[in-house]
């Protein structure tokens, strides 16, 4: 591709279009897993029930059940049908994205020392409208990128994505040391006003004649074809990797910002050092990843930033023992976040290698549901370990955790085999 044809891709609407979509998917699972645990923290809610509050990221897990409804049935929005909202995508993403403004806005309104169960039935509707949304954004996206532009469009989504973390893991909390949580959660609803500003500017795909027509077309086909493929032994074996891989970094990171509050740091701190940490090492290392992946393939680079990932969990134990110093927490924040990135940038890569072009789209949907579970059923059991262990011994179990999805890669992608393109 030449710099001509760079810049064409880069500077149209559809490039466009991707920024909003990974900004309105990022937002509000990022208000789940930062802002919501720092939030009952504050509020003195203990560690066990803030790791069970994990849990209800379970949507995201399961998300692939539904996913042929919203290939297969249009939703109609009662007032919106005359501006185009009967079509097949369009009116799914009003309808997740407003529910997602109201629900946002109204946790501030409940107290978590008394109300803790309504707080998570709303959070689990959060979670639903949020993996609602995702399968929506994520086949349009699908439908509107031609296939030399599906790399740097998806790309561009899943950075925007991260970017929008910036909003309830970073703005939302330096507005919690001034303001009450009821006027910051109205404050992180209202970017959700960037989701809906997208809706009512696009125009719904047409190619919806390719979109499966019978539940055998949707879900039994993608399966079956995965796994004569790889035979059944193979790809339990994959399976079992895309479960295991991420397993210890997730669990890792599944209290970070409690840890930062048990050590002594201010929320302001948190806001300003801790996640702008996080965000930009791993922005940095997605797009290194993709490079290096060039010269070492999608195998090697497994391995080698699989090690750079555990290596970097030490970190936090350290962190956990040292207990303070801004220039440590910033340090250690980096570089787990680094290898977060180099080792999301292969591994979302080996996922995409593993489906068939007929059914990338159900597969894939399979395959990061799978990714979920270490973030919400392994995860929600944090908070108990923590509280036995202490933090420093919980990091170094999340080490351990890690090493069994290392040692599957001796048989799904061998150091010297050689990868097909």
């Amino acid at each position: 591709m030449n710099s001509t044809s760079i810049k064409q891709a880069l500077l149209n609407r559809r490039m466009l279009i991707c920024i909003f979509t990974g900004f309105a998917s990022g937002m509000p699972l990022y208000l789940l897993i930062s802002l919501v645990p720092a939030w009952l923290r504050s509020e003195g809610v203990g560690l066990k029930e803030i790791g069970f509050f994990a849990l209800i990221g379970l949507p995201y897990t399961w998300k692939f059940f539904w996913s042929p409804l919203l290939d297969r049935y249009r939703l109609a929005i009662p007032g919106f049908s005359q501006f185009g909202f009967a079509g097949l995508r369009r009116g799914w993403m009003l309808a997740t994205q407003i529910g997602l403004l109201l629900s946002i806005g109204a946790l501030g309104f409940f107290n978590p020392n008394t109300e803790i169960w309504s707080i998570a039935w709303l959070c689990l509707l959060i979670a639903f409208l949020s993996a609602t949304q995702d399968i929506v954004l994520d086949a349009y996206r699908r439908q509107i990128l031609p296939d030399q532009e599906l790399g740097l469009g998806n790309s561009i989504h899943v950075n925007a994505y991260r970017i929008a973390g910036l909003v309830p893991g970073s703005l939302s909390l330096i507005l919690a040391d001034s303001l009450p949580w009821q006027s910051v959660f109205m404050v992180t609803a209202a970017f959700m006003l960037v989701g809906i500003v997208m809706t009512l500017s696009i125009t719904e795909p047409k190619s919806e004649a390719r979109h499966p027509t019978t539940l055998n077309q949707a879900i039994v086909d993608p399966f079956k074809e995965f796994f004569s493929r790889q035979g059944v032994q193979q790809a339990c074996l994959i399976l079992a990797f895309m479960l295991l891989y991420k397993l210890g970094d997730s669990m890792a990171t599944a209290l970070a910002t409690p840890f930062y509050l048990d050590m002594g740091f201010t929320k302001t701190e948190i806001g300003l050092i801790a996640k702008h940490a996080a965000l930009w090492p791993m922005i940095v290392g997605g797009i290194i990843g993709g490079i290096l992946m060039l010269k070492i393939g999608i195998n090697r680079a497994l391995w080698l930033f699989g090690l750079v990932q555990i290596i970097s969990i030490l970190g936090f134990a350290v962190l956990a023992r040292v207990g303070e110093g801004l220039w440590l927490l910033g340090l250690v924040i980096s570089f787990e976040y680094l290898g977060v990135g180099l080792g999301t940038a292969a591994f979302v890569a080996f996922m995409a290698r593993s489906t068939h072009p007929a059914f990338a789209a159900t597969q894939l949907a399979l395959f990061t549901a799978l990714t979920a579970v270490p973030r919400t059923v392994a995860s929600s059991f944090t908070g108990i370990i923590v509280e036995g262990v202490g933090w420093e011994n919980f990091f170094y179990l999340c080490t351990a955790l890690a090493i069994p999805g290392m040692l599957l890669l001796f048989k799904v992608a061998p150091w010297n085999s050689q990868e097909k393109a």
